[in-house]
């Protein structure tokens, strides 16, 4: 969601919270800003729009200090306009915050505030926040904001600044995530790490309900309550690269090519010596031999991947698996009985709804093993155990790396479930452990060698649809699910997944010569089945292209393109062919002149409700 970076230190504060706010596009935004303290004078830009649209404006009324703070914001409460951006002042302009989250009480707020006089000049949530610290505020900011928190129901991560105090950042948390990076005389705030990541790797990742005081020399933490808290400084180890294009156009491009060592990575250290799963860190065996049902909670894109998961776990370890998104788990008051273990799936460990769930299943005595890609995230520090996905950064809004990622980690929890509960045995688990490992050289060929014909696709027959559908069979069923959110996502046409069973009850009405399906049609035990539902679309003058196992000449017959994956694992395939379902929506969104980095409306991780 909304970006926060905040600087203190020798450097023009100013320089730096904008490249982190470059740094943090990929999160998606509306607006931007920045203030910044100099001089006993705090000065406020902000401009609707893109970051060049600040940029302009800088340039115009150039701003710098070393005490400063930006912000770019999703919009919540109000529409994308300057006055509704970040950051937001008292009426006095004598403090400025920035804020991620949304603040549930904030209207109670304001018209309390507005009932001793106080002027509002937006219609976000936020503002309400600068107001409630001013009428705290006697010179000790620190003071103010601790006082202001204790009102506040919702989720939150801030940023404040005051003209009065030139020498201290305030950061504090309550549900959105922050973190807060040491330099040599210099600190900062931030809502992700690869804001800072040109200036430190020593960070720590602050706790829910706790607030920071940030000096050039040193950071104080305490509780709401006013109790010091301690903190551990991390070092990150991420290459810079990382969150670099690499000569790539796009982001989401270079991550589409980054799967097969995304997968060598999330596999290694896995696998030992001796051909056997191992999860170190991960002291859960009783339970998970014990657990009599998994409830795996995700949304978007990995709980299309939870969907594959559970037919794993399934399969290979007979325990029954509910899967859940997670905005539905948390109001539905699940059963949860005892001895079950909850499994939340989540790329940046910060999602809101996800973590909730998991608070929610905790409390009822559940277990929580996550499956997460950003190490020292709230979800890992709220799980009895964690299986990290070693996707690294992800930046193009649209998940790729960690949707094939997730999988692979389903894949090994299944093979380890299975070997650890008695329903694989030692010959299967072996099968199945080579198989695993042949998938990434496999998803290698598929990208090198199907590319060129996926966009010749897109710039041809599939060029412009109006709508779209996406079909599969049992473990294809969620890569058809995938596959139209990617194409939504990332170009804007209406597209919708389907068993390919279930066409015929209702959606095979829509076939026309102008809505193409996109079939799964690989080698697997329904294959033939899939067939004859590509045969009914066909009959009734449907556009088709299938998604097939190399070698397959048989389905030419049946279809106007076929994009070939390499022969594998029916269960392993929805990793392979996640592939030219990216690629198909990247090029058709290309074609569009579509951002596809930055889909509007999308934001990278969605840690408010």
């Amino acid at each position: 969601m909304c970006g926060v970076v905040g600087y203190i230190g020798p450097r023009d504060g100013v320089e730096v919270v904008l490249s982190g706010l470059r740094r943090l596009e990929y999160r998606g935004y509306d607006s931007a800003g920045v203030s910044v303290v100099e001089n006993g004078h705090l000065s406020t830009v902000k401009r609707e729009g893109k970051l060049a649209n600040l940029d302009e404006a800088l340039a115009q009324t150039p701003l710098s200090g070393p005490l400063a703070m930006g912000h770019t914001r999703w919009a919540t409460h109000g529409p994308p306009t300057e006055a509704n951006a970040h950051p937001h002042m008292d009426a006095s302009n004598e403090i400025a915050i920035v804020h991620n989250g949304i603040i549930e009480n904030y209207q109670q707020i304001r018209e309390e505030l507005s009932a001793k006089g106080v002027e509002f000049r937006t219609e976000t949530d936020s503002e309400t926040i600068a107001h409630l610290i001013q009428s705290y505020y006697e010179g000790n900011l620190f003071e103010a904001v601790k006082k202001a928190i204790r009102r506040l129901k919702g989720s939150y991560a801030l940023g404040v600044i005051a003209r009065d105090n030139p020498d201290v950042l305030i950061g504090a948390r309550s549900g959105s995530p922050l973190i807060v990076g040491i330099g040599e005389g210099e600190a900062y705030i931030a809502s992700d790490v690869p804001a800072i990541m040109d200036y430190t790797r020593r960070v720590f990742y602050l706790e829910d309900g706790h607030v920071c005081e940030v000096r050039q020399d040193g950071v104080r933490v305490e509780n709401i309550n006013g109790e010091a808290q301690e903190y551990t400084i991390e070092t990150i180890e991420w290459d810079d690269a990382a969150a670099e294009k690499d000569g790539y156009p796009h982001f989401m491009l270079k991550e589409i090519y980054q799967q097969p060592d995304v997968l060598r990575m999330t596999l290694q250290d896995r696998i030992s010596a001796s051909g056997h799963v191992e999860f170190e860190g991960v002291s859960m065996d009783d339970d998970l031999r014990a657990c009599g049902k998994i409830f795996v909670v995700a949304c978007g894109t990995a709980w299309h991947a939870s969907l594959v998961g559970k037919r794993l776990i399934e399969s290979f370890a007979s325990v029954p698996v509910e899967v859940d998104t997670a905005s539905e788990f948390r109001y539905r008051d699940p059963i949860i009985p005892p001895g079950s273990i909850v499994i939340p799936v989540s790329q940046s460990g910060e999602t809101a709804d996800t973590l909730e769930a998991i608070r929610i299943a905790r409390a009822k005595g559940a277990k929580v093993l996550s499956v997460v890609n950003a190490v020292g995230s709230s979800i890992t520090r709220e799980s009895d155990g964690v299986i990290y996905t070693q996707a690294g950064p992800e930046i193009g809004v649209a998940s790729t790396k960690a949707y094939t990622s997730q999988i692979t980690a389903f894949a090994l929890l299944a093979i380890y479930l299975g070997k650890l509960r008695g329903t694989l045995d030692g010959d299967r688990s072996a099968t199945l452990i080579e198989e695993l490992r042949e998938i990434p050289t496999k998803l290698k060929w598929c990208i090198e060698n199907q590319e060129d014909i996926i966009r010749c696709a897109a710039d041809a027959r599939y060029r412009d649809p109006q709508s779209a559908f996406f079909m599969g069979r049992g473990y294809n069923l969620p890569s058809a699910l995938e596959g139209a959110l990617k194409l939504k996502e990332i170009s804007y046409i209406h597209a919708e997944g389907y068993g390919a069973g279930e066409m015929k009850h209702g959606p095979i009405a829509l076939i026309t010569d102008r809505v193409p399906m996109i079939c799964i049609a690989t080698q697997s035990p329904v294959y033939e089945k899939v067939l004859s539902n590509i045969q009914e679309i066909r009959a009734r003058g449907g556009i088709m292209l299938a998604i097939a196992t190399l070698g397959d000449e048989e389905i030419r017959k049946h279809c106007d393109d076929v994009i070939y994956v390499p022969e594998c694992s029916d269960p392993f395939s929805p990793i392979v062919v996640a592939a030219p379902l990216q690629l198909f929506a990247y090029h058709i969104a290309l074609n569009r002149g579509c951002d596809v980095d930055q889909p509007r409306n999308l934001a990278k991780s969605v840690t408010v409700e």
